[in-house]
C-alpha cells in the first residue's frame, strides 16, 4: 500500500509500517498544500492519506474520491506507538475511498 503521512502525522510511524511505501508530506513535494489541494494531489501517487486532522472529513466532500483516509486518534508518538497492530489491522482492511477513524483503548 502506498501511504502519505500528513503534516500532523507523527514521522515514527514511517518506521513503524515498514511493510507497506510511507511518505510525508514533505518528501512527496506537498508541504503547504491544505485539505483539498492535498487530497487531490495526494490521489494520483498514494492509496491511503493518514492523518490526525480531525476536521478533514467536515471540510471536504470526500464523497467519490479513491484515496482512503484514516484519522488517528492524537498525533503523539508516545500515545500511538501501542496502537500500530490497530492501525495496521486497519490499513489492510481498508477499501478506496473509506474513511476510518481510529479509536484508542478505552484506558488511553
Amino acid at each position: 500500500m502506498r501511504i502519505l503521512l500528513d503534516e500532523c502525522s507523527p514521522r515514527p510511524l514511517c518506521g513503524a509500517l515498514f511493510k507497506h511505501a510511507v511518505s510525508t508530506v514533505d518528501a512527496a513535494g506537498f508541504k503547504g498544500l491544505e485539505n483539498g489541494d492535498l487530497l487531490q494531489a495526494a490521489e494520483d501517487r498514494f492509496d491511503l492519506l493518514i492523518t490526525a486532522d480531525k476536521n478533514l472529513r467536515y471540510q471536504q466532500n470526500l464523497s467519490g474520491r479513491k484515496i482512503a483516509v484514516i484519522e488517528l486518534p492524537f498525533n503523539s508518538w508516545p500515545r500511538l506507538k501501542p496502537m500500530v497492530a490497530t492501525l495496521e489491522a486497519a490499513i489492510e482492511s481498508i477499501q478506496p475511498g473509506d474513511y476510518v477513524e481510529l479509536r484508542p483503548p478505552p484506558s488511553q
